[in-house]
């Protein structure tokens, strides 16, 4: 099987390079960045898009709710963490885990946030905070794998 180190040493210029490049382009685009996108593609694979096009129109609403829906309920895209970031949380992590300050907590809050796009607000409850500190350690031990 040709995996991705395969397609990148090949020839730009060749026939095959270009059609991994366009496949791959196209999958990018094809992702779904919420629940607006998910919903469009089974009415679109189902035919109903296509029915409702005909009874109701070109200008049915699909547009609208499917930027809507990708508002309201958006896919969680994990972002990567800069060097600086995994050096701190590596350090931080190597310490025992039973009390972890309100300054440290603010920190690691700050790129959880970041890395996997969300809004979590800082808290005293340590069995709350925990789950942030999880997903971290998870984050830095695949890091490391």
């Amino acid at each position: 099987m040709k995996d991705e180190t395969y397609y990148e040493g090949l020839d730009k210029r060749t026939k095959e390079y270009k059609e991994w490049v366009a496949s791959r382009e196209e999958a990018i685009a094809s992702e779904s960045t919420g629940l607006g996108d998910t919903i469009e593609k089974i009415t679109t694979a189902t035919g109903i898009k296509k029915a409702v096009k005909f009874l109701a129109g070109e200008d049915c609403g699909c547009t609208e709710r499917k930027q809507t829906l990708n508002k309201k309920f958006p896919y969680k895209k994990v972002e990567c963490l800069t060097e600086d970031e995994y050096n701190y949380l590596v350090e931080q992590m190597k310490r025992p885990t039973n009390v972890v300050s309100q300054t440290i907590q603010l920190k690691m809050l700050k790129i959880y946030n970041r890395v996997f796009n969300d809004k979590k607000q800082p808290t005293s409850c340590g069995s709350c905070f925990r789950s942030t500190y999880n997903a971290l350690k998870q984050l830095i031990d695949e890091y490391n794998q």
